[in-house]
């Protein structure tokens, strides 16, 4: 190819050609547009809803369940990130305490999951984060500002393309400040010295603003309940403290203590870290842990492997507050009365918990419940329509305080019982909830010793078991033998199999349903 051009005032002289080709050499260095830098949703549909009317029915559930510190208006929040179906509620019990105050600006800092190597902080500098409830776009000046302070700090995409930490906090502030923008961040590495460095630029850079930061971390990471419960709480206090070594501390004892499977005792400590000296700077000076709970409290929670959850809020000024928790971590006790009061409690959860779940995919957490409904005790719930059977699905074993237990075997009993196909929402309000609070198993000598209309029986005989509650009988007009014969062959035998060689249980139970509709 040949280049052809003429000198004077009519053509390209030399230096000008030779200027255009290196520019044409050089790097392109593009500075897009807010609507080019916008990051798609990663975890929708995962860990929250990908509807955006049921995510935001979600959200308002949650926060309607949420608690209120009088006079708090926080500077900053520590929230979880799991899926909302295990830590919403825990999330919104955080963020209801900034509900209704004027913040011009979210700083959210998440921890990195997702880029192994990563050690500073990256910082989202254009565009902004979408959800299915729309678009939360980023403070580019204050990005721009804090990218200055420190060559630790940068702008690197990739760690948050994937990194669900931030993600999960956008649609809470999205509900909450529709309008406000923020700042996404990602902590590499919960290195004190950076985190200290990053949490006093992040203060000098949000002097003279209305900011809300937020500490996006889950606790323990898969002990059994109680070991979580223990670990979990030390961690709390320790970050509430505002005081970074006595969260290093608490971390490192939890570490040490050889808790089984405790695989972390907070993956969000960077974020904490840094949370605590940005709120310093900016005035705080208290620390108050909100309320706690693990993936064991939600009604579909496995007890001996789950993941802890707080919420903490930093204040200027004093409050006083006692912890919110579930039922299953108050003092139990096991001879309290089970009062009307309770009953009615207990029902409305287990009808909360089905609209909720069918609705929104998520479930309230069991807390707030007089001592009776606390006692660890078995539970059936049985679901009727029309005055028929529409499931019915018990834990027989005293295994987990009565609230929970009746929680889980709500939604068992709507979605589990082969029986049946699962109750969908539309069939809710034709449906009526009873509930057998259950006494502890009785082995008894022989069949003489059961009481029809008094006694649940559980007939066990070689490797196959069957359950009647005590009502059933009674409601099928059956006698002792008919109701055994039944029996028999609910357990896949032959109706004459309780005669010999088969052992017998008998229980009791606490009967009461929702008013007839």
């Amino acid at each position: 190819m040949r280049v052809l051009w003429r000198t004077g005032s009519g053509g390209l002289g030399m230096k000008t050609l030779m200027l255009c080709f290196l520019i044409l050499c050089l790097p392109v260095v593009s500075f897009s547009k807010e609507e080019d830098m916008i990051r798609a949703p990663y975890v929708a549909g995962q860990f929250y809803s990908s509807n955006a009317q049921q995510l935001k029915k979600a959200i308002e559930l949650y926060l309607a369940h949420a608690p209120v510190i009088p006079g708090a208006e926080p500077v900053g929040l520590i929230a979880p990130h799991a899926g909302y179906v295990y830590s919403g509620q825990i999330a919104a019990d955080a963020y209801r305490q900034a509900q209704g105050h004027d913040y011009d600006v979210v700083v959210i800092l998440g921890t990195n999951h997702t880029r192994p190597g990563f050690s500073g902080v990256s910082i989202y500098a254009r565009g902004g984060f979408q959800t299915p409830l729309g678009t939360a776009y980023v403070d580019e000046a204050l990005a721009e500002a804090l990218l200055k302070e420190d060559e630790r700090f940068v702008f690197d995409s990739g760690v948050h393309r994937e990194e669900h930490s931030v993600e999960v906090q956008v649609p809470f502030i999205q509900y909450l400040f529709p309008k406000v923008r923020i700042l996404p961040v990602v902590i590499g590495e919960p290195d004190e010295g950076l985190c200290k460095a990053f949490g006093q630029a992040l203060a000098k850079v949000l002097k003279g603003r209305r900011p809300l930061i937020v500490a996006s971390s889950d606790l323990s990471h898969y002990p059994a309940h109680d070991d979580a419960v223990r670990v979990d709480m030390r961690t709390l206090r320790a970050a509430a403290s505002l005081e970074p070594s006595a969260l290093l501390q608490a971390v490192s004892d939890g570490e040490r203590e050889g808790v089984r499977r405790l695989g972390t005792c907070a993956c969000g400590e960077g974020p904490i870290l840094a949370l605590m000296e940005a709120c310093k700077g900016l005035g705080a000076r208290q620390g108050v842990v909100v309320s706690y709970a693990n993936s064991g409290d939600v009604s579909m929670g496995d007890y001996n492997r789950v993941v802890g959850y707080g919420a903490v809020a930093f204040l200027k000024g004093p409050v006083q507050w006692k912890t919110l928790v579930p039922s299953a971590m108050e003092q139990p006790v096991q001879d309290a009365v089970l009062t009307t009061e309770d009953k009615k409690a207990l029902l409305k959860f287990a009808r909360d918990t089905l609209e909720q779940f069918l609705s929104t995919q998520t479930a309230p957490i069991a807390r707030g419940f007089g001592p009776g409904a606390n006692v660890v005790r078995g539970a059936f719930v049985t679901l009727k329509k029309h005055g028929d059977l529409r499931g019915c699905i018990g834990n027989m074993q005293a295994s987990f305080p009565l609230a929970r237990t009746v929680g889980a075997m709500a939604l068992s009993a709507a979605l589990n019982d082969p029986r049946f196909h699962q109750v969908s929402y539309d069939e809710l309000s034709s449906i009526q909830i009873e509930i057998s609070a259950l006494t502890p198993f009785r082995e008894v000598s022989g069949v003489n010793e059961i009481v029809v209309g008094r006694d649940g029986v559980l007939l066990v005989k070689g490797g196959a078991s069957a359950v009647f509650l005590p009502q059933v009988a009674p409601e099928q007009g059956w006698d002792r033998d008919t109701m055994l014969s039944h029996l028999c062959r609910k357990a896949g035998m032959n109706q004459d199999c309780w005669r010999s060689g088969a052992r017998f249980y008998t229980f009791q139970a606490e009967i009461f349903e929702e008013e007839h509709k």
